[in-house]
C-alpha cells in the first residue's frame, strides 16, 4: 500500500488529535491486549453432540489430533459434512478433512487447497501450495494491513501484487525452480483479522497479538508428528509485527522469520524476539515504512525497525524492490532470496 511521507503524518496526527480530544489515554494509549476471537460458528451444536469432543477455544492441535486418531474415518467425514466450519478451521484435525469441509463451504474453489475459512465480517482464509503431507520445507506468509477475504486474490484496491494468494504462488514456484528435489510448499495464512488500513488498531498491536496467537497455534498442528519439517515464517508489513509476537512461543522447527516492509517486530532487537531461529530483514529503498518511528510507548507503535543496522537482523537483499508491495515480484532479489531459504539454503 503507497502512502506518501506527508499523508503518513497526517494520519497519525489525526489519530493523536481525536485520541487526545476524544477519550484522553484511554483510545490509543492503553497496553496491548489480543483482540478476542470470535465464537467458532457451530459451536453450540458441536458441544451439545458430546463433552468429549475437543474445544475448539482452548483444545491443543495435540489433543484435536489424537481425539481424531480414535474416530473412524466414516465417522471423521461425517463430521464435517455436519460442521464444516468448524472442522474446517480446527488446527490438529486431519489435512485432507480440513480440505473437504472448506470444499463444502466454498465449491467454487474446490480445485483449490484450502486449511481454512471463515466467512463471517472481513474474513480469514488459509491457502495451501503444494503438498503439506509430504513437504519437507513449508513456509508460511502472513499478510498485514487491508487484507481480508474478499481481496484474497485481487489484493487490496485491485493490485494483484499484494494478494496473499498471489504472492504464495510466486514463492512456491521460485522455490520450486530453485531446488526441484526438495518437497516444498508454501501457505497462505490470512488466519487473523488484520488492521483496516494505516489508523489506530495499525498503530497498535491488539490485532497481531491474536494474529500471534492463532499463528502459534498453526505451526504447532503443522508440526505434530513430523519432527523433521521444517518452517519459515515470512511476515510482511504488520504480518511482521504478528511474527514477531509469536517468535518466543513458535515450535523449535522454525528455522527462519523474515520481516518485509516491517514497521517493527514489537521489540527493540533481534535478541528479545527469544528465539534460535534465523532472523531476516529487508526494505524496499522506498518503501514508506522506512520513515515509521521505531518507538514502542504506551502501547503504541511497533519497536525497532528490523532493518536498522543495530536491531541484529541478518539482511534480506531488497534493492531492487519497489514500493511496499515489490517483495514477491518475479525476477526480484527478495523474491529469489525467500525461495533460498524456503529450501532450507544460505543467500548468497
Amino acid at each position: 500500500m503507497a502512502i506518501s511521507r506527508r499523508r503518513l503524518i497526517a494520519v497519525l496526527t489525526s489519530i493523536l488529535a481525536a485520541t487526545v480530544v476524544a477519550v484522553p489515554g484511554v483510545w490509543l494509549f492503553r497496553p496491548t491486549e489480543a483482540t478476542p476471537a470470535p465464537p467458532a460458528v457451530e459451536l453450540s451444536a458441536w458441544t451439545a453432540g458430546g463433552s468429549h469432543r475437543p474445544d475448539p477455544k482452548t483444545a491443543t492441535p495435540a489433543q484435536v489430533s489424537s481425539w481424531f486418531a480414535r474416530l473412524s474415518s466414516e465417522d471423521a467425514v461425517d463430521l464435517a459434512v455436519r460442521y464444516p466450519h468448524l472442522v474446517g478451521n480446527l488446527d490438529g484435525a486431519p489435512l485432507a478433512l480440513r480440505y473437504t469441509a472448506n470444499r463444502l463451504q466454498r465449491p467454487a474453489w474446490a480445485g483449490r487447497q484450502i486449511l481454512a475459512l471463515d466467512t463471517r465480517g472481513d474474513g480469514q482464509v488459509v491457502e495451501v501450495l503444494g503438498d503439506l503431507a509430504t513437504a519437507t520445507r513449508v513456509s508460511v506468509l502472513v499478510p498485514g494491513v487491508d487484507d481480508n477475504l474478499a481481496n484474497f486474490d485481487t489484493g487490496h484496491g485491485g493490485v494483484v501484487r499484494r494478494a496473499p494468494s498471489w504472492q504464495a504462488r510466486h514463492l512456491y514456484e521460485q522455490a520450486r525452480r530453485f531446488d526441484p528435489g526438495t518437497p516444498v510448499a508454501v501457505v497462505a495464512w490470512l488466519g487473523y483479522d488484520p488492521p483496516e488500513g494505516v489508523q489506530r488498531d495499525a498503530l497498535r498491536e491488539d490485532r497481531a497479538a491474536a494474529g500471534a496467537n492463532r499463528l502459534v497455534s498453526f505451526v504447532d498442528g503443522l508440526v505434530l508428528g513430523r519432527p523433521d519439517l521444517k518452517v519459515t515464517v515470512v511476515g510482511h508489513s504488520y504480518g511482521s509485527t504478528v511474527a514477531g509476537l509469536a517468535a518466543s512461543r513458535l515450535s523449535d522447527q522454525v528455522t527462519d522469520i523474515v520481516a518485509l516492509g516491517s514497521p517493527g517486530m514489537g521489540v527493540d532487537e533481534r535478541a528479545d524476539l527469544d528465539t534460535d531461529a534465523r532472523v531476516w530483514a529487508g526494505s524496499a529503498p522506498d518503501d514508506w515504512t522506512r520513515r515509521v518511528p521505531g518507538v514502542r510507548l504506551f502501547g503504541v507503535g511497533h519497536g525497532t525497525l528490523p532493518v536498522a543496522p543495530h536491531f541484529g537482523a541478518l539482511p534480506l537483499p531488497c534493492a531492487d524492490v519497489e514500493g511496499h508491495d515489490g517483495y514477491f515480484m518475479p525476477g526480484t532479489s527478495s523474491l529469489r532470496a525467500m525461495a533460498e531459504i524456503a529450501v532450507g539454503g544460505d543467500i548468497r
